[in-house]
């Protein structure tokens, strides 16, 4: 697991601080979209290095591609490490206090933040980009279960090819998102959908970068 934390260079005040867990790189693409947006103060902190299919799959699922791998189901147990290791030796080294926590990630980390919040209420918002909700069970589990977390915005999107795919599961990814859309209305959540241009792989810092500042707005 590598974790690269990026913050303005000086500040006394409170800051939100958000986890953004990446495919590749430490986030500083993202990093840098959130800064040509002029988004407000704030700390992010990057996690790398992940096994994507084991780490961030709530339970187990067979591969939706011939050649794929199939999803282990270790998110609570990558929940716990991020929780009880990352976020308070982040957060222990940081020179400003936390004004609140959010999650965010594109694709199966997208799916990763939104359950999040059906599991702890460490995260007060969180940012699903291009999120794999299509995930089997996901919109079940979520309907069936209250939210733990405190949610006070979440911020969904999807490119606007991404449910035009042979993939049976993948297809629904627009009704399924549609949804959850629908279903954090229904429990009070301050939430918006965005539909952007290209397909699932289209600019996906810029997408990010587009989420996290929308959460950061909730404090305008």
């Amino acid at each position: 697991m590598n974790v690269s934390v990026w913050k303005p260079e000086r500040t006394g005040e409170p800051l939100p601080v958000i986890y953004l867990n990446v495919f590749r790189g430490d986030g500083s693409g993202v990093w840098e979209a959130c800064c040509a947006l002029g988004c407000p103060p704030f700390v992010l902190v990057a996690i790398g290095g992940l096994g994507w299919n084991r780490d961030l799959s709530p339970w187990e699922c067979e591969p939706v591609t011939r050649d794929g791998e199939p999803f282990a189901g270790g998110a609570g147990d990558y929940l716990d490490a991020l929780l009880g290791e990352v976020v308070p030796r982040v957060e222990g080294e940081l020179a400003s206090p936390v004004a609140w926590r959010g999650i965010a990630g594109y694709s199966l980390a997208g799916l990763f933040a939104l359950w999040s919040l059906w599991q702890t209420d460490a995260f007060s918002r969180a940012a699903s980009v291009s999120g794999s909700l299509w995930f089997p069970g996901l919109v079940e589990h979520c309907t069936g279960h209250p939210l733990v977390s405190i949610a006070d915005a979440v911020y969904l999107s999807l490119g606007k090819k991404e449910h035009k795919t042979p993939n049976r599961l993948m297809r629904d990814v627009l009704a399924r998102t549609r949804d959850v859309e629908a279903l954090l209305r229904s429990r009070n959540v301050d939430v918006t959908f965005e539909l952007n241009p290209g397909n699932h792989f289209s600019e996906p810092d810029a997408r990010c970068a587009r989420g996290i500042a929308w959460l950061l707005g909730r404090d305008a």
